[in-house]
Formats: C-alpha cells, structure tokens, sequence
C-alpha cells in the first residue's frame, strides 16, 4: 500500500508540473532555473519538458493503479538519467551543479525503482 503512496505522490507532483508547462510554461522554465526560449527552441523547449513531466506522471499514476511495477521502472529510470546527464553537464561542459534537482531526481527515481520492486514484476513485459 505505501508503495502506491510514494508512486502516486511522485506521479501527482510530476503532473503538476507537466500542468505548468502546459499552461505557465515561462513561469516553469524559470522554476527549473532556465529562460524561456524563442523559436524552435521554445518549440523544443515545451515539446521535451512537458513530454518529460507528462510521461513520468502516467507511468506513476498507471504503476500505483495496476500495482504494475514495470511502469514505475520506467519512471524511475527516466529520473535517474536525467540525474546522471545534469552531473555530466556540470562535469563535462561547465554548468552548474543543479544539487537540488539531482537530488530529488535521485531519491525519486530510486524510491520508484523500489517501490517497482515491492508492487510486482510482469514476467510479459520486455
């Protein structure tokens, strides 16, 4: 039961998010720390993120209902890349460490792929 808790707690704020960037996207961009972009890159800008946000709150949302562990893994493996691609950015091309995001992407993440572990594991599922 706690495990669809944590799963739908982390599918609700994602959603909130994908929200945002569908209806407030400059105000989203700026709470992730970035300007909001013009042209194709505000196209890209938009497409991505609210894609990001909006798949990690399905995959959550379907994981807590099915009691399907495979849809949190997915979530959680998502988050953790996006944790392991902002360090390489800091790393490798002089950004800075976004701590905050990384951490959260890390114990979400890791806690989705733990929860994926207690609901259930569908032996069809590649």
């Amino acid at each position: 039961m706690i495990y669809r808790v944590i799963a739908g707690l982390i599918g609700a704020l994602m959603a909130l998010t994908a929200i945002s960037w569908i209806f407030d996207p400059a105000t989203a961009a700026a709470d992730l720390g970035m300007p909001y972009l013009d042209g194709l890159g505000r196209s890209s800008q938009l497409g991505d993120f609210t894609a990001f946000f909006v798949f990690i709150a399905i995959a959550c949302g379907m994981g807590a209902i099915t009691q399907k562990g495979h849809y949190l893994q997915g979530a959680g493996a998502l988050l953790l890349l996006a944790a392991v691609f902002r360090t390489l950015a800091w790393a490798v091309y002089d950004a800075e460490l976004a701590t905050q995001f990384i951490g959260f992407e890390v114990v979400a993440g890791a806690l989705l792929i733990f929860s994926a572990s207690r609901i259930g594991y569908n032996e069809d599922v590649i």
